[in-house]
């Protein structure tokens, strides 16, 4: 299948292979190379479609926008121009990040503007909260993880994304190969609302532009600032945890947000507080940075006993302190002799804390198992071998 993208035709479809449109004569190649398959929607600046690029011997998919803005006058018209190619510069500028789509061309054909973006194959946040329901706060975590560096890029480029919401962030499929070999990550696209943030620039009320309910207070009023990003990524995550438009979570006559008297999944206090603190509305009660929020993520990761080793009980006054080695070795031990029985399904001994049962069991087995021996090589880089004291 052939499409048409002239915005008169009125039969757009045409058969595989045409190269001139059956209906109004269109040339149906752009720049002799991409070939429209099917229009995916209409936005405010203009339409896009899926295509492909029939100058490779793949013909893999691509997007087309064409810019078709559906303001009218003269000054509005001459603004979405800029915003379109301001689109075209941000995308060239930071598409060789593995997780935003790269720009690919940009040029004008019978009159037209086009720009050509890698394509994602994928199902975006809104479409996956419509199949699955509320998400959970592991998943939360997860998109977080997953989207905090990619912000943090693109802040480091002097650019405020001010459209981030579910619609704009697509889930790579597994099965797409990103580039650098990356697979599955989230993608954040449509940097059509994207601004350059330089000093000037923050200094002056500019455009008023966003997503109703995920644009932040500051933002509503053209002075959005790389605070106001991780506000409307916040209120995404508010929103996918309770499938209910950002309007609605927040008590207007109180000025304070209630998302958790509808949670569908109850979330710890910690991720609570983090979330909370992206979404108020003073900037300087807000997070300043994506590297603060994956800060305050980290430190409530639990710590691992591989990582680190228990806490040395106090000695008692009249008892003379062992070496460190041997005050961690009782522990040590009952930790791994429990440990060796998930794997062997033999009962814990009643008493671990017995000379008996410390630390000897390697002396005692001449051929010890493959488990004892791992066991044995945890214990020694925790305590060290003798010949290292």
């Amino acid at each position: 299948m052939s499409y048409c993208l002239n915005p008169s035709c009125p039969s757009p479809q045409n058969p595989d292979g045409t190269n001139f449109c059956l209906s109004c004569g269109t040339k149906l190649l752009l720049r002799d190379r991409y070939r429209g398959m099917k229009s995916l929607g209409q936005g405010g600046f203009g339409k896009t479609f899926l295509a492909v690029d029939e100058d490779k011997p793949s013909h893999p998919y691509c997007v087309i926008k064409q810019f078709l803005p559906q303001t009218q006058g003269k000054k509005n018209l001459q603004k979405a121009a800029e915003l379109f190619n301001q689109e075209a510069i941000r995308l060239d500028e930071l598409g060789k990040h593995a997780q935003i789509p790269e720009l690919l061309a940009y040029f004008s054909q019978e009159g037209q503007q086009y720009l050509v973006q890698e394509f994602i194959e994928g199902e975006n946040l809104a479409q996956a909260l419509a199949t699955q329901g509320t998400f959970d706060e592991a998943q939360i975590r997860a998109i977080l993880h997953d989207l905090l560096p990619v912000l943090q890029f693109v802040h480091q480029h002097q650019v405020i994304h001010r459209d981030i919401k579910p619609e704009n962030i697509i889930s790579r499929n597994l099965n797409q190969l990103g580039k650098g070999g990356v697979k599955g990550h989230l993608v954040l696209v449509d940097f059509g609302a994207s601004k350059l943030a330089t000093g000037t620039a923050l200094a002056r009320t500019g455009t008023v532009i966003g997503s109703a309910g995920y644009a932040s207070p500051e933002q509503a009023i053209g002075r959005a600032v790389f605070a106001s990003d991780l506000y409307s990524l916040g209120v995404t995550c508010i929103h996918l945890l309770t499938q209910m438009h950002p309007f609605d979570l927040f008590d207007a006559g109180e000025g304070v947000w209630v998302w958790r008297d509808v949670l569908s999944h109850p979330v710890s206090d910690a991720l609570g507080g983090i979330l909370d603190k992206m979404i108020a509305s003073p900037i300087n009660q807000r997070y300043q940075s994506a590297a603060e929020v994956m800060s305050d993520l980290q430190a409530q990761m639990p710590a691992r006993l591989t990582k680190k080793p228990p806490q040395p009980v106090k000695p008692v006054k009249s008892v003379k302190p062992q070496p460190i080695a041997k005050q961690y070795s009782s522990k040590i031990d009952q930790e791994l002799t429990e440990l060796r029985s998930e794997f062997l399904g033999t009962p814990t001994p009643q008493k671990p804390s017995q000379k008996s049962t410390t630390g000897s069991s390697a002396n005692r087995a001449k051929s010890p198992s493959q488990i004892d021996l791992e066991l044995e090589e945890i214990k020694s880089q925790f305590l060290g071998s003798d010949n290292e004291h």
